[in-house]
């Protein structure tokens, strides 16, 4: 009988044994598991983390660009300059303006430019009589709009403080800093730093006129 007993309570430790050693075993596991996606999550990169604020668009103007479609940001960024400038309602006379004086081939089919956009407001500072005058001669036109082209991608750190030859063969000149820059200055930036698929825009409140020769 005392054999009996005594092998009965070998058993009974022997399978409490097997038993803990499988739930450490287990629970091990376990740790491990979400130790490592503890360890998976913490290395997995945000979504859209590589926007910074220095490749987005600045400035109060930007806030009537819309949220979506055609002449949205994100609209404009796939297609070519003139033609993303014409699904902009405030660029409309920039626009007619560029078409009348045969240039949206020219623009569209750059690579790598800037362009200062004046917006509607801008050329409504223009008396009517000017500039119904200037908008039937095409030549004067032509002249005046590719002073606004640059054949360079600017930064806005490129801004601060330049001085860039044009399409037109005159120079223009850029300063400020941070949402806050000027061209030549007369010219406002009020909403910079647009991407299209083949230029940088710098929307701007004054048309630019070159130096008279």
């Amino acid at each position: 009988m005392y054999t009996t007993t005594r092998f009965r309570r070998a058993a009974l430790a022997s399978a409490a044994a097997a038993v803990l050693a499988v739930t450490a075993s287990a629970c091990s596991d376990s740790g491990s598991d979400k130790s490592n996606a503890a360890n998976s999550n913490a290395v997995a990169p945000a979504a859209g983390s590589g926007t910074t604020k220095a490749s987005a668009p600045f400035g109060y103007a930007c806030a009537g660009v819309p949220k979506d479609g055609a002449g949205s940001f994100a609209g404009m960024a796939q297609d070519p300059v003139a033609t993303a400038a014409s699904h902009n309602p405030a660029l409309s006379t920039l626009v007619s303006a560029v078409t009348q004086a045969g240039l949206v081939d020219t623009l569209n089919s750059a690579q790598n430019i800037t362009v200062f956009a004046p917006t509607n407001e801008a050329f409504a500072k223009i008396p009517k009589a000017d500039l119904d005058k200037v908008l039937g001669d095409k030549e004067t036109l032509t002249k005046i709009l590719t002073y606004h082209v640059v054949g360079q991608p600017l930064t806005p750190n490129q801004l601060t403080n330049g001085m860039f030859p044009t399409l037109e063969k005159e120079p223009l000149m850029t300063k400020g800093s941070g949402d806050s820059y000027m061209v030549n200055d007369s010219a406002n930036v009020v909403c910079g730093n647009v991407k299209t698929a083949n230029a940088n825009v710098y929307i701007i409140d004054t048309v630019l006129m070159p130096p008279v020769s």
